[in-house]
Formats: structure tokens, C-alpha cells, sequence
């Protein structure tokens, strides 16, 4: 879930608490879940800072502007995602591949690895 709200909207109130005891992905800064481990797509992505994950999708996260920017695979239409808890820039959304082979990344996220945490909810047998 995505929302269209000023990245420098203050939004920390609309933050979710969503998927309880579930394998998730959540915000280094604030802990606000970002994604359901479920919908990883692939780890073999290159963000701006290091590795990314390439997401089918994610929550408590608002969008930057739409623009066109160069990437590894060619020149894309991204818009930066912002999490909700702490306005922090966690990856970005695919709106367009200009390239036929890249199509498959439309309307999928990208996480930055270091703007996130992999929190497994693990219980032990009591």
C-alpha cells in the first residue's frame, strides 16, 4: 500500500501496525513494517547505497516524484518511496521500463538493504 501524501509530510500517525508474527521487513531509523518477507522478488538488485531487493509490494510507505533516471538495466521511470514512520528514503517504485527485457519491474519496489531490517518473528516451542 502506497500513498500519493508530501514526502515531507509529517505522517508518523498513519503508520500501520500490520502482519503480527510474520517474517517482515521493517525501517532502520523508525521500525515501521515495510514489507512481508513473502513478497521478495529477488535480492540480486543494486540501490543507490548498496544491495536492493526487488519487492512485488510494500506498506507505510509514501511517493516521491515521478521522474526518469538512469539505471544499471537502462533508463527507467522510478518514483523515490519515503517511509511513513520517519521520512526517511527507503527505495523506490517502478512506474515504467523503457526497455521490453526490463518490463517485468513495473509496478514492483525496490528496498535499499541498508534502510532496512530483516525482523524473522521466530517463536520458540514452549
Amino acid at each position: 500500500m502506497t500513498s500519493t501524501i508530501s514526502p515531507t509530510s509529517d505522517t508518523r500517525s498513519q503508520v500501520i501496525s500490520t502482519y503480527h508474527d510474520h517474517p517482515r521487513f521493517i525501517c532502520l531509523s523508525c521500525s515501521a513494517v515495510l514489507a512481508l518477507q513473502d513478497e521478495l522478488i529477488s535480492k540480486s538488485f543494486s540501490g543507490r547505497e548498496g544491495r536492493g531487493f526487488l519487492m512485488h509490494s510494500v506498506t507505510n510507505v509514501k511517493l516521491g516524484k515521478k521522474e526518469d533516471r538512469p539505471l544499471l538495466t537502462g533508463v527507467h521511470t522510478v518514483a523515490d518511496i519515503f517511509c511513513m514512520g520517519c521520512n526517511d528514503r527507503v527505495g523506490w517504485y517502478y512506474h515504467k521500463a523503457a526497455d521490453l527485457s526490463q518490463k517485468y519491474k513495473e509496478g514492483k519496489y525496490l528496498l535499499e538493504r541498508e534502510k532496512i531490517v530483516k525482523e524473522n518473528n521466530w517463536k520458540l516451542d514452549q
